[in-house]
């Protein structure tokens, strides 16, 4: 089959799955071919004679390592290797999933983002934390041909000190960490080193007063204790109960040596962070999810540590502005895969998004039914950057639902996203589509009979986040049979506008110019405070900052909101002396009312000098 000039080699796998080529090749706008049934064995010359013909796509996961290693024997282009059976063939639906085939080719074979990427560097300095035999034989192994540390906790049982030790040996309580794979920093109270004249059991020095330092390129960690760090490179966890734990954790210590090339998950846009303004702060949603201790807060925005960020992508689907942006966004391979089964004749597709590990999918196929022909899986690098934009966006294309798959863990931040936009759609009169999955058991992937009806697609544009959501709700409105004009939202969701106490408000402006979005407004001129709705990310930056807290969130979407709407105007305070306008009325007064009775303005006529203007006042 031949398909935007590649050759894609289709296979049965023994018979084991029945493969419609010509429905494939339909759906996909390209030349059928014949279905192969057994490429990676007694076909093999049919790879090689379309390897060496150019670029080869095969339709198996499962044997892409021979397929590879038989191109590089050539000197040829290695193939890309796509899996259509486990996520498509070994299904009850087999005989329906043509379509479903064709969309998972079609996004493997669309182009693959590009990112940056940093370097780590590391010597192979390792620290192993523990409190327990384990940690000094782990210790003892490593330092075979490595440069090691062990730090035994203070309240660690009395050991045996080694009969030969090529290691440095601690006693001290780590109380903090930071840095990643090559640059370790920990933080140690009463740090003590351990006495070479010990004898029945270990023995240690006076401990250090105060805090000391310990740097390594890897840490073993066989405390027990996480809290210190919870997922970043070249820190390895390991459960000292566990030999098998532990031999892993040796291996995977002892394999980080050279230099390492990480992608670079997200970047910030310090323009459109919401985190601070004039020293106030307001969000932070993003360092509130981090769970690697990679956002840092410096001055009004948010910075990320490229080397010690794990690409979690909680904080890209928490960010209410899109300052961050997770570098490896599938909104096209969502586009690819729902337009490609869509033309396929797929219809009620459901979006399944799962992280890069295919062991649920695959043991459905093999131990279960499979599948079902009209679910698209979608392999992400993290599911926990998968943000309202893209839950939005796959509904507006087309999709019946969407399924998230978690693996077992802390996903707090991805349910509560789910909420966010379930409480959208049922808002605009329609059933909650959003389905956040916890755990790796395959018997949890359960499918409902009926599903209601997806709207047609969208013409989604690219673009920033905000924009993303705004033209998906929309169509998601405009396509509902209640076309509702607002919808009741909740507090720390993405949209809505603000409430201001006029009585409090004296236009001070503040406000305003903390507002990262530019969606507060306002104008001394006229004295008015204008709001534009359509861009308020309900940040909260505006209500820290008034002095009045006059300042409330009423997080809502609103489709009959003015593109500007009047929060408060206030007639100018005429200057006594000269007539002249000079100043807020309201604001004023207010200052009237406060210095009313103050030691400085006790004298009769003091309390005037508010009520004049900046020159009048250098005349009185």
């Amino acid at each position: 089959m031949k398909v935007g000039g590649r050759n894609v080699l289709l296979c049965s796998c023994e018979a084991t799955m029945p493969v419609d080529a010509a429905a494939v090749a339909a759906a996909l706008g390209g030349e059928p071919g014949p279905v192969h049934r057994q490429l990676c064995r007694s076909e093999l010359s049919v790879f090689r004679q379309a390897v060496a013909c150019g670029p080869v796509v095969v339709a198996c996961g499962q044997e892409a390592p021979l397929f590879r290693e038989l191109a590089q024997d050539v000197e040829m282009e290695a193939p890309l290797c796509v899996d259509i059976r486990d996520r498509a063939g070994w299904s009850i639906q087999a005989d329906q999933a043509a379509a479903k085939m064709a969309a998972l080719l079609a996004d493997s074979m669309g182009p693959k983002p590009e990112g940056d990427s940093v370097l780590l560097n590391s010597a192979g300095r390792i620290l192993v934390l523990g409190g327990c035999d384990q940690a000094l034989e782990v210790a003892q192994r490593l330092a075979a041909d490595r440069a090691v540390q062990l730090l035994l906790a203070p309240l660690a049982a009395q050991l045996t000190p080694p009969d030969e030790r090529a290691f440095t040996l601690w006693r001290g309580r780590a109380v903090a960490a930071a840095g990643g794979l090559g640059n370790w920093t920990l933080t140690v109270e009463d740090l003590a080193a351990a006495k070479p004249s010990s004898r029945r059991h270990l023995e240690f020095e006076p401990a250090r007063s105060g805090g000391s330092l310990l740097q390594a390129d890897v840490v073993v960690d066989l405390s027990g204790d996480n809290s210190l760090v919870r997922a970043r490179d070249g820190w390895i966890i390991a459960d000292s109960r566990s030999a098998l734990a532990v031999e892993r954790a040796i291996h995977a210590a002892h394999d980080l040596l050279g230099e390492f090339e990480k992608p670079r998950y997200v970047t910030v846009d310090a323009a459109l962070c919401a985190h601070a303004r004039n020293g106030q702060v307001g969000c932070t949603r993003c360092l509130d999810v981090c769970p690697c201790g990679a956002l840092v807060a410096k001055g009004d925005t948010v910075v990320v540590d490229a080397h010690a960020c794990s690409g979690h992508g909680g904080c890209a689907s928490v960010c209410p502005t899109g300052a961050i942006r997770f570098h490896r966004d599938p909104l096209d391979r969502v586009r690819t895969l729902l337009s490609v089964f869509q033309a396929g004749g797929g219809t009620d597709p459901v979006l399944l998004i799962h992280g890069p590990s295919m062991a649920p999918l695959s043991a459905l196929a093999r131990h279960g039914d499979g599948l079902p022909a009209r679910v698209l899986p979608l392999s992400v690098t993290a599911v926990g950057s998968v943000g309202p934009d893209l839950m939005l966006a796959a509904l507006a294309l087309g999709a019946a639902e969407v399924t998230v798959l978690a693996e077992p863990g802390d996903h707090g931040p991805l349910v509560g996203t789910a909420e966010f936009v379930n409480r959208a759609l049922t808002g605009l009169g329609g059933p909650a589509r959003i389905r956040v999955i916890q755990g790796a058991d395959p018997d949890l992937l359960v499918w409902p009979d009926h599903l209601s009806a997806p709207c047609p697609p969208a013409d989604i544009q690219p673009g920033a986040k905000r924009s993303v959501m705004r033209q998906a709700l929309d169509h998601l409105r405009a396509a509902s049979s209640t076309m509702v004009d607002a919808v009741a939202l909740g507090a720390g969701d993405p949209f809505g506008t603000i409430a201001v106490d006029i009585g409090r408000c004296t236009l001070c402006m503040a406000c305003a110019v903390v507002c990262p979005s530019k969606a507060i407004i306002g104008n001394l001129r006229d004295l008015t405070l204008q709001i534009r709705e359509s861009a308020c990310t309900q940040c909260g930056l505006c209500r820290v900052a008034c002095p009045e807290k006059a300042v409330g969130l009423v997080a809502r979407l609103d489709w009959s909101a003015p593109d500007l709407a009047l929060l408060k105007q206030d007639e100018p305070a005429l200057c006594l002396s000269c007539g002249r306008p000079f100043a807020p009325k309201s604001s004023i007064e207010r200052m009237v009312e406060r210095l009313t009775g103050h030691s400085m303005f006790d004298q009769p006529g003091k309390l005037d000098l508010i009520r004049t203007c900046e020159d009048c006042r250098g005349k009185r």
